[in-house]
């Protein structure tokens, strides 16, 4: 039994225990931390600009060069590796060319270059003198020749024209069990069993093998020039690297489920950077 005094320190003793408690429970309930880890130094598929915080946009990099050509403005929920995807290109190249420190972590309101420093050069006409800024082209016209000018334009229509001689073939033998949609589906969805052979379309660089985006699994992105890009979705096995050179036709993958609900293919063609109906340029069964 307990008399009065123990009674008192058996209380006490439960008000101590239920403040400690109430302490604990306080730093198990801290406000999550996003995960901005990577693989393999790439950016994982959780790296997002999420402006938690609000910043003033003059201060962000790249600030000043918003709503230029060849430059994006991050916008809420956005990952580098989408942005690179929907601009045709690597995200390590954007990553280099907007001087990013940390690639795994962009902010709302940040302005990435998207296109390489040379293209957005070749716009820009030569001045005649130092004293001439920038694309002025009244203030060159008298001291630089008309035809000086010209050749530019001309000389960035010609990749343009190779560009669009790509030659696809199919990258399965499967059937397909999906079509373009443009707001639904962004590509073809190619039936097969796990294990069946994915190959290039064309002849190409991968500009990205992982699974660091979210919807697609085990995906690689391949640059085939300047202005396509085709994606291989939902992989069982990946059997290429960043930055390997692929030959059309060579075996890149292994058909999967990975974050799909059934064994497929998802292959998408983009024309810089936006989703093109594939079955426009594949060649008839």
């Amino acid at each position: 039994m307990l008399d009065s005094r123990g009674l008192l320190t058996w209380g006490t003793s439960l008000v101590a225990a239920a403040v400690l408690a109430g302490c604990g429970s306080t730093s198990l309930n801290k406000a999550p931390v996003e995960d901005r880890g990577s693989s393999a130094g790439r950016p994982s598929a959780t790296t997002s600009a999420t402006g938690a915080a609000k910043v003033d946009p003059a201060t962000l990099p790249g600030a000043e060069n918003a709503g230029k050509p060849g430059y994006y403005t991050v916008k809420p929920g956005e990952t580098l590796m989408r942005i690179a995807m929907e601009h045709g290109q690597s995200w390590k190249d954007i990553a280099r060319w907007s001087n990013l420190e940390n690639p795994n972590v962009i902010e709302v309101g940040q302005v990435l270059r998207v296109v390489p420093p040379t293209s957005s050069a070749v716009t820009q006409p030569a001045p005649a003198a130092p004293a001439v800024t920038g694309g002025n082209a009244s203030s060159t016209a008298a001291a630089t020749p008309t035809p000086v000018p010209s050749p530019a334009p001309a000389a960035a229509e010609a990749p343009a024209a190779a560009d669009n001689n790509v030659g696809f073939i199919w990258p399965s033998s499967g059937t397909v069990i999906a079509g373009f949609d443009d707001s639904r589906n962004k590509g073809l969805d190619i039936g097969g069993k796990a294990g069946d052979p994915v190959v290039a379309a064309a002849d190409g660089r991968v500009i990205y093998a992982g699974a660091g985006l979210r919807g697609y699994g085990n995906l690689i992105l391949i640059k085939h020039n300047n202005t396509y890009l085709t994606a291989y979705a939902h992989n069982q096995t990946l059997l290429v690297k960043d930055d390997q050179v692929v030959r059309k036709g060579q075996k890149i993958a292994e058909m999967g489920s990975s974050d799909a609900d059934r064994v497929k293919l998802h292959f998408e063609v983009r024309r810089q950077g936006k989703p093109v109906d594939p079955s426009r340029y594949l060649p008839s069964r």
